[in-house]
């Protein structure tokens, strides 16, 4: 049975996509089906739960949209500044962190802020949430790497990383995450805290997903996607993405294979088919021109999939 997908990208024209995607047939037609145009200034981040999409921006709100009744759902004001990330935990919470150092949880039923952190001196750069909910982690602009226990909202760890750190995500299993410091990324063990492989990228990095718990797909500042296994410690495959440069990432998986996502300041989302188990080109499934320029990037896929 073919699923039903939606691309969802920010723009710096303040505007929101979404396109339905029908995932039968060897070629699939990404089909224009919402714009949302809730913010004043750029989108700086979206991401998805089974019934909302979420946008931050830099005209400090976040902005919900509710995919199952197709509305916009208001907005939520607490951050003072940028909000420079989100991620949903489930389907019950929401995490962002913004400009403002601010690390605030929300439950996603009423919507109510139930802990505000301050995480960071200066900006909260990139947050992770672990699979099991109970930890994230945090960089921010003060050269730290925080482990925040969410069960009480209280930071576990600090672990002073000497430079600011851009991007930070758990692996898939959360027994490792990675730390990206311009063009360089960190991978650390979550045990014993140590790092036990670095890649370094031509590039300035500007997204990064882990497809599973070994491969890791990294865009930075030119037209290539770079894929590496972090146990083998080696570059498996790279291959040219767009025009311009790859500005998100994202990716889902479907029966035997892996589905990349990318998005571009060339305007276009592209969907990219691979096989984790070998080193091969991906193959391109489909692609839209969005005729804007592309600052973040999410799949939302409903509860069905």
């Amino acid at each position: 049975m073919a699923a039903v997908l939606e691309l969802v990208a920010g723009s710096y024209e303040q505007i929101t996509f979404g396109y339905r995607v029908k995932t039968d047939g060897k070629v699939w037609s990404p089909k224009a089906d919402f714009t949302h145009h809730a913010h004043t200034a750029a989108i700086t981040s979206v991401t998805a739960s089974e019934r909302f999409v979420v946008t931050g921006s830099k005209d400090e709100t976040i902005q919900l949209y509710d995919m199952k009744k197709r509305v916009e759902h208001g907005a939520l004001l607490h951050h003072n500044g940028t909000i420079t990330c989100l991620e949903f935990y489930g389907s019950s919470h929401l995490l962002s962190g913004g400009e403002d150092g601010l690390l605030c949880v929300w439950n996603t039923k009423k919507w109510q802020c139930l802990k505000s952190i301050k995480a960071h001196k200066g900006s909260v750069m990139s947050l992770s949430v672990h699979p099991s909910g109970k930890l994230a982690l945090t960089v921010g602009a003060d050269q730290t790497l925080r482990t925040w226990n969410l069960i009480n909202g209280r930071s576990a760890f600090v672990k002073n990383i000497k430079q600011n750190s851009h991007i930070v995500r758990w692996s898939p299993d959360g027994d490792s995450y990675a730390v990206v410091i311009n063009d360089k990324v960190d991978i650390y063990e979550l045990e014993t805290a140590s790092v036990t492989a670095t890649i370094t990228n031509p590039k300035r990095i500007s997204s990064l997903q882990f497809l599973n718990n070994a491969i890791l797909a990294i865009a930075g500042d030119d037209d290539i996607v770079r894929l590496h296994d972090t146990g083998k410690k080696k570059m498996v495959c790279e291959f040219k993405a767009h025009e311009t440069r790859v500005k998100a990432l994202d990716s889902f998986m479907m029966e035997d294979c892996c589905v990349l996502v990318t998005a571009s300041n060339d305007g276009f989302i592209k969907m990219w088919k691979l096989h984790l188990n070998q080193a091969e080109t991906p193959s391109l499934l489909g692609e839209v021109n969005t005729s804007a320029r592309l600052t973040c990037l999410t799949v939302w896929k409903p509860s069905s999939v």
